[in-house]
C-alpha cells in the first residue's frame, strides 16, 4: 500500500480541525465553557484526544477559533443570500445583512457568545487564528463595497460596534433589546429598517434613517 500524498494528508488534518471546531461550538452551547472537556471535545468530533493539543495549545483558544468559525460562515451565508444586491446600493445591503447577521447569533446563541465575549476580555485577550481572519477579511470587504475611503480606519469601528452591541445584548441583568441596538447600528450607517433581515419587533419609535454615511464621517 503506497503512503498517503501531502495534499491527502493535509486534506485529513483539515478535516479533523473543522471537526473539532464543530464539535466545540455544539458541546459549549448545551452544556456551557466550564462543564465541557477536551476529551469531550475530541470525543463528539470523533478524533484521539492528543489532536487537540496538536491543533490548539487550550480550550479558551479552540473556543475563540470554533465561535470565529461560525460567526465567519454565518457571515457568508448571509451576504451571499440570494438575491445577491447589486446596483449602486448593494454596499447599504451587504452592511445591514453583516449588522443583522452578528446581532441573529448573539439571539440564537446567547451562551455561546456571552462564553466567546467573557474569553475575548480575559488575559489571553483577542486571539489570531485563521478562523478569524476570514471573519476579518468579510467585514473588511464589507465595509469596502459600503463605500468606505478609509477601510484599514473603519473596519475596526465596525467590528467595535458590532463587539459592543453583542455585550449589550448578552449583558446579564441589563441586556438591551436586539431591535434597539440595531436600529442604532443602521442610524449609524444610514441604512433603511427593510434593510437585511429585520426582526419579527418593529422599529423602535423616533428611529431615523440618515443618509449613508462614508468613510467612517457622521
Amino acid at each position: 500500500m503506497s503512503p498517503r500524498s501531502a495534499s491527502v494528508n493535509e486534506e485529513l488534518r483539515r478535516r479533523s480541525r473543522e471537526r473539532l471546531l464543530q464539535a466545540t461550538v455544539e458541546l459549549v452551547a448545551e452544556h456551557g465553557y466550564e462543564a465541557t472537556t477536551l476529551a469531550d471535545i475530541a470525543r463528539r468530533a470523533g478524533v484521539a484526544r492528543g489532536l487537540v493539543s496538536y491543533y490548539f495549545p487550550g480550550k479558551r483558544q479552540l473556543l475563540q477559533s470554533a465561535v470565529h468559525r461560525l460567526m465567519h460562515r454565518t457571515l457568508q451565508a448571509a451576504l451571499e443570500r440570494a438575491p445577491r444586491p447589486s446596483g449602486p446600493d448593494a454596499g447599504q445591503e451587504l452592511m445591514a445583512r453583516a449588522i443583522d447577521a452578528i446581532l441573529g447569533l448573539a439571539h440564537d446563541h446567547p451562551l455561546l457568545m456571552r462564553t466567546h465575549m467573557a474569553g475575548i476580555l480575559t488575559a489571553a485577550g483577542f486571539i489570531q487564528c485563521p478562523e478569524q481572519q476570514r471573519l476579518a477579511q468579510l467585514l473588511r470587504e464589507t465595509v469596502v463595497a459600503y463605500g468606505s475611503s478609509d477601510p484599514d480606519a473603519d473596519y475596526p469601528l465596525l467590528r467595535a460596534l458590532l463587539m459592543g452591541s453583542v455585550v449589550a445584548m448578552l449583558l446579564p441583568g441589563a441586556a438591551m433589546p436586539q431591535a434597539r441596538l440595531r436600529a442604532e447600528l443602521l442610524q449609524r450607517y444610514g441604512l433603511a429598517w427593510e434593510s437585511g433581515v429585520p426582526p419579527d419587533e418593529e422599529a423602535p419609535g423616533g428611529t431615523r434613517t440618515p443618509g449613508p454615511v462614508r468613510g467612517g464621517q457622521r
